[in-house]
């Protein structure tokens, strides 16, 4: 049980299964839809498609309000770094950002077997930051994001059934553990999205 990072709201008490649906560049400008079981959207992700702003992500609740700003650090100072560093916003009443979550993506040339770590500033407290880390690798939907201790805390995966009918992997599913944060979940979702050069990305 992580607790809330981005918002209590999205902390369930049970375990939930979301749907993640991929949205054509075409039509929609990419980015992707996160459903409940009963097609509900909870979430919605929009990348540089609609933005028109390469390395910026925003996440919005089912109303279209955004819940996490998401942004990458200028390219030029990455090249010579070991990772490169993305930072996740929220915001106050005032409209101020709050940072909550800090990615590292390894240079795939200087960094090739360093995981992907995101340490988390915890709300409100003196303690030191909490560490999580993704096991697996995303683009083949088998992945796990998993806390300090080792422990899963969400995992992205695909039915059987939807495999064998679907080539691509357009449609997925995410399991939160109990008392995640489901925004704090998607809002690393996208940043992997953008990584890997997916739906995010232009």
């Amino acid at each position: 049980m992580t607790g809330p990072i981005v918002s209590k709201i999205y902390c369930s008490p049970s375990q939930v299964v979301l749907v993640v649906r991929k949205r054509p560049h075409v039509i929609n400008g990419g980015g992707f839809v996160v459903t409940d079981c009963s097609q509900k959207v909870i979430f919605r992700v929009d990348g540089c498609g609609i933005l028109g702003t390469k390395d910026e992500l925003i996440l919005r609740d089912s109303d279209g309000e955004a819940l996490l700003l998401i942004h990458r650090k200028g390219a030029m100072i990455e090249a010579l770094s070991i990772y490169r560093k993305w930072k996740g916003y929220t915001f106050d009443y005032e409209g101020e950002k709050k940072l909550v979550f800090r990615l590292k993506e390894p240079n795939s040339c200087l960094a090739r077997n360093n995981a992907i770590r995101i340490s988390v500033d915890p709300r409100g407290s003196k303690k030191d930051s909490e560490f999580f880390e993704i096991k697996g690798y995303f683009p083949d939907r088998d992945c796990s994001i998993v806390d300090y201790k080792g422990v899963v805390v969400a995992q992205v995966g695909v039915k059987k059934e939807v495999e064998e009918v679907m080539t691509s992997k357009d449609l997925y599913q995410v399991f939160v553990k109990p008392g995640t944060d489901q925004a704090f979940v998607f809002g690393v979702i996208a940043v992997l999205d953008y990584m890997y050069g997916e739906s995010t990305r232009c």
